[in-house]
């Protein structure tokens, strides 16, 4: 049996605006929700279950997506029009531009509770 991620919580300030703006970047459906939790459905099986957090201290975590290429420059004009910055880099030295890592195109931007998203149109390649 394969081990397969099947879905991972998100602690955000508001869940459904958190899953609206990912959403519309990657050009998702929000779901309806599902006991506490606003989800966002992934292409390949996974869904990531927003939560509000409330008063709790979260820590913001990065979440990157395989996106196919020719949604890639559609994706970055979504921010653009959202004005969100977008960087070349995790540590967002370079915004307003993307990388080339890997033989494709990746870029980040905060989404509104501060985790990196990362778009990427080609895998990390592993040792």
């Amino acid at each position: 049996m394969a081990v397969e991620l099947n879905h991972t919580v998100i602690f955000s300030r508001d869940k459904r605006a958190s899953a609206e703006f990912l959403a519309e970047v990657l050009g998702l459906e929000v779901g309806a929700p599902f006991g506490p939790f606003v989800p966002v459905d992934t292409g390949n099986g996974v869904t990531l279950d927003y939560y509000d957090a409330g008063d709790t201290a979260f820590t913001p975590g990065h979440y990157a997506f395989l996106v196919p290429d020719e949604e890639f420059d559609t994706m970055i004009g979504r921010l653009e029009r959202m004005k969100v910055t977008y960087y070349a880099d995790p540590s967002h030295n370079e915004p307003g531009r993307t990388n080339r890592l890997f033989g494709g195109r990746g870029a980040y931007f905060d989404d509104p509770d501060g985790h990196n998203m990362e778009i990427i149109t080609r895998p990390y390649a592993r040792p």
